[in-house]
């Protein structure tokens, strides 16, 4: 479940996302793989669930590691808005 103000990271293959999820938990960030809502168009039908405070870690160390995702998008009020990315 994804609540108003989470953010979801969408990457272009289930082993990016995985390989991503791996780099965060390792580095002790609060994140959850998750199946993507069907309201993202998504190659690999996963996402990496985040809250607002962990963006700037979450997003710095995908950069960092050359990870970074197809897309980020942002939920509120039951809509997904792309804040970084592919058609931000």
């Amino acid at each position: 479940m994804v609540m108003d103000g989470q953010f979801l990271a969408v990457f272009n293959s289930a082993h990016r996302v995985m390989k991503a999820e791996g780099i965060l938990k390792g580095l002790g960030l609060e994140i959850l793989l998750i199946p993507a809502p069907r309201q993202l168009q998504t190659d690999c039908g996963l996402a990496l669930r985040f809250s607002e405070d962990r963006y700037d870690a979450v997003m710095g160390a995908l950069e960092e590691h050359r990870l970074l995702p197809a897309f980020v998008s942002r939920r509120e009020h039951d809509t997904y808005t792309i804040v970084w990315g592919e058609t931000a």
